[in-house]
């Protein structure tokens, strides 16, 4: 079994759902938890598929209109 790892750290439910479903679209299994610490939810992804989840949430980044933060890994 694949060990997951977080790729992205979301601010709310809202953008969380929108990359994971980036991501999904991608072909790149994506789950959310909550992160406690940080009161935000963390998105994981498969370890193997970690760098084109990155790649995917940068090109999400650059098309963006700016309105949202997405923090990266």
């Amino acid at each position: 079994m694949t060990q997951m790892v977080q790729v992205a750290l979301a601010s709310d439910a809202t953008e969380a759902e929108e990359l994971q479903e980036l991501l999904l679209g991608a072909g790149i299994d994506a789950t959310i938890e909550p992160e406690d610490e940080a009161d935000a939810l963390k998105v994981l992804v498969p370890e193997n598929d970690l760098e084109d989840a990155l790649d995917a949430i940068e090109t999400l980044a650059e098309t963006d209109d700016g309105d949202d933060e997405v923090d990266a890994g």
